[in-house]
């Protein structure tokens, strides 16, 4: 099992199958930025060698993030190679949903369980604005097409700008009135590259929550005002859907934390917000053992922080959040 020293159990990873994506979101890196080489990054089979070495640590639940992980070659087959992995109970994915609806039922067939759709606004064109290169019909098709695949319950993440989508979150949060969806809205978290579009542009969730009920009336707490993961969950009166509010930035959930990221690199990234890695990648290829391996990994657990210190102006500035996957 890995413990941190603070006594939390994390047995949950996220794994960055690419720093590459197919959009170029306007909070989360500029237009003409550079990918890493493919040689960088983690070939299929140190990834299942990867997954091995954490399940055999008590790592039961992997979520596959990016850049964009659909854009990554082989991804149904790698999937299949996980969900197969001894001790691994739960395969999931965020993901944009360009591509879903090509991928969603072959990843279904392969053991994925369910995905997460970034989705940040209803409007064609401010959707255009937010992401430079998407489609909006296009994330729909993927919507739709995870439903059916059944990668259900869907959940749709939706970070909010002040001055790109606020005013939107009454019509995202409203889509639970008639699906079994999740809608989660999130705020804007400060990295390296846009940093000050991201500290200006932050909305907190009590303020998008206010702007939700304002429009469409008060929300009602599911679970006793509970964490549901890393959200926060309400419900519309009548609604056969959630509304879900992830406040990293104002109202962190470091107690319950129980994940860490490896980042398409090879590191072990132990906090999101925090700078310090593990680096895995380079030790493996230079012929490390399979228990050197394994103790790099507890020893960088065992010192896994506490949690972000936004608070106090320190900002992660050695990745931007494309390099780290969420």
């Amino acid at each position: 099992m890995a413990f941190d020293h603070y006594g939390r159990k994390i047995h949950y990873l996220r794994i960055s199958l690419t720093d590459h994506c197919n959009l170029r979101c306007v909070y989360c890196m500029p237009e003409d930025i550079v990918f890493r080489p493919n040689a960088e990054l983690m070939q299929d089979d140190e990834i299942l060698l990867f997954a091995r070495l954490f399940a055999s640590l008590g790592f039961d639940k992997i979520r596959l993030t990016g850049g964009e992980p659909t854009i990554r070659a082989h991804v149904v087959d790698l999937v299949r190679g996980i969900v197969q992995t001894p001790g691994i109970r739960t395969v999931t994915m965020t993901t944009n949903g360009l591509l879903l609806a090509k991928l969603a039922r072959p990843l279904a067939e392969a053991g994925l369980k369910r995905v997460n759709i970034s989705m940040d606004t209803l409007d064609a064109e401010k959707f255009r604005r937010l992401t430079r290169w998407g489609s909006l019909e296009n994330v729909w098709e993927g919507i739709y097409a995870a439903e059916a695949a059944g990668l259900t319950p869907i959940k749709i993440n939706a970070v909010v700008a002040a001055d790109y989508n606020r005013e939107d979150v009454a019509n995202l949060a409203r889509l639970t009135l008639e699906h079994p969806w999740q809608v989660r809205f999130i705020e804007l978290m400060p990295f390296s590259g846009p940093t000050a579009f991201q500290t200006g542009q932050m909305v907190t969730a009590a303020e998008i929550q206010a702007g939700v009920e304002s429009i469409l009336g008060p929300l009602e707490p599911v679970n006793g005002g509970e964490l549901d993961g890393e959200a926060r969950l309400y419900r519309l009166p009548g609604a056969l859907g959630d509304v879900g509010f992830i406040a990293s930035v104002s109202q962190p959930f470091c107690v319950a934390c129980t994940r860490a990221r490896l980042t398409a690199d090879g590191r072990l990234r132990l906090c999101l917000l925090r700078e310090k890695e593990v680096d895995l990648l380079t030790p493996l290829r230079s012929g490390a053992s399979l228990e050197d391996l394994r103790r790099l990994i507890l020893d960088g657990i065992w010192e896994k922080p506490w949690g972000h210190a936004l608070a106090d102006g320190v900002i992660p500035l050695n990745r931007a959040m494309s390099e780290i996957g969420g």
